[in-house]
């Protein structure tokens, strides 16, 4: 038996069989597959109708006919649910990620995961409205959370989530403090002001939203402390908050920058070696021009990076033997008959 085979299934090898194509379409494992982008964003598309279709039906007084196409709409949109959602079981067993060749098991591993049980809850409600009375139909706002998956696709989202990822823990500690805060405030200024004002101050949870107003300079005016003490907390909170609030905020600007730096040194690593060999091939230049569109790396600075490494490698840089021009972006082969010709 295989050692990278503990299971004795057959490995996945050899030409594609068509549920891994179903896979790749469905779980967007290949970040350039058109097809895939183009399933997963009419998918998205029909998600959003979904939910923009529960929000209108709640509006009074809506027509027969109106009713009649949401109704048919919901069945429609239920029906391409679920065949994905049997898709996406049938074909998981050829994940390459995550082990769920088993096939029984394996399926049954993937249907406990979170983003399976989320396709599940959005079918649901509407087989179950066959034998239960209650709407469900809310459940369908849990769709959504399928607009994460487009993140290998967007840049400006993979860069967010770079950010928090990696600045998880200081701000997960400016938040820690900034709750503590307004724990602390709460209790303080409910102790000054349950007598005075029974009604706004009459529990910390509710002087809690009093803080937490003052905190984030929102300042709706709702309540208000008339107390002495009341009024210096109300004014130590105010100005401790303007520090406090903008803490995580230079923590998100720090990380972007930082991510923005890591990128951009990815890519210049990816000219240097492309350009070790003096000349950048087409093949080359489309494997940059793929991770500049992945790392979100903007035409003008991607210019700028080439541009520079062409000057640190200019003792390797081929010249055209015939106007001296840098042979960059230009096949290996017009390179080589350029120097037969001048051979010749």
């Amino acid at each position: 038996m295989n050692n990278d085979n503990p299971y004795g299934y057959p490995n996945r090898q050899g030409p594609t069989t068509r549920r891994q194509r179903v896979h790749e379409i469905l779980d967007i494992s290949m970040p350039h597959d058109k097809m895939g982008r183009l399933v997963d964003a009419i998918l998205i598309t029909l998600i959003a109708l979904n939910v923009l279709a529960v929000i209108f039906e709640t509006l009074p007084g809506l027509s027969e006919e109106w009713l009649a196409v949401f109704y048919w709409f919901e069945i429609f949109s239920v029906f391409i649910f679920t065949i994905e959602y049997v898709l996406r079981v049938w074909s998981a067993v050829d994940d390459d990620e995550v082990d769920y060749r088993h096939p029984i098991l394996g399926r049954i591993r993937y249907m406990l995961t979170p983003m399976a049980l989320i396709d599940l809850f959005v079918i649901l409600p509407f087989y179950l409205g066959f034998f239960v009375s209650f709407d469900l139909r809310f459940l369908r706002v849990l769709r959504l959370l399928r607009v994460f998956k487009l993140t290998r696709y967007s840049s400006s989202m993979s860069l967010l989530l770079n950010v928090l990822r990696e600045e998880g823990r200081p701000i997960g500690a400016a938040m820690f403090v900034l709750m503590l805060m307004i724990v602390m405030t709460a209790s303080l200024t409910y102790l000054a002001e349950h007598k005075a004002q029974p009604e706004d101050f009459g529990s910390i949870p509710a002087a809690m939203w009093w803080a937490v107003i003052t905190m984030t300079t929102v300042g709706y005016g709702d309540v208000v402390p008339v107390t002495v003490w009341g009024k210096l907390m109300g004014a130590a909170i105010g100005i401790l908050g303007i520090g406090m609030v903008a803490l995580p905020a230079g923590l998100l600007s720090s990380g972007f920058s930082n991510e923005l730096h890591r990128r951009r040194k990815e890519f210049s690593d990816k000219v240097g070696s492309a350009l070790e060999d003096g000349v950048i091939t087409a093949e080359e230049e489309a494997e940059l021009q793929e991770i500049q569109e992945d790392l979100g790396i903007r035409a003008e600075d991607a210019k700028e990076i080439l541009s520079t490494g062409m000057r640190i490698h200019g003792d390797k840089i081929a010249k055209c033997p015939h106007c001296g021009e840098p042979l960059i972006l230009h096949d290996r082969r017009a390179m080589d008959r350029a120097k037969t010709q001048d051979d010749t």
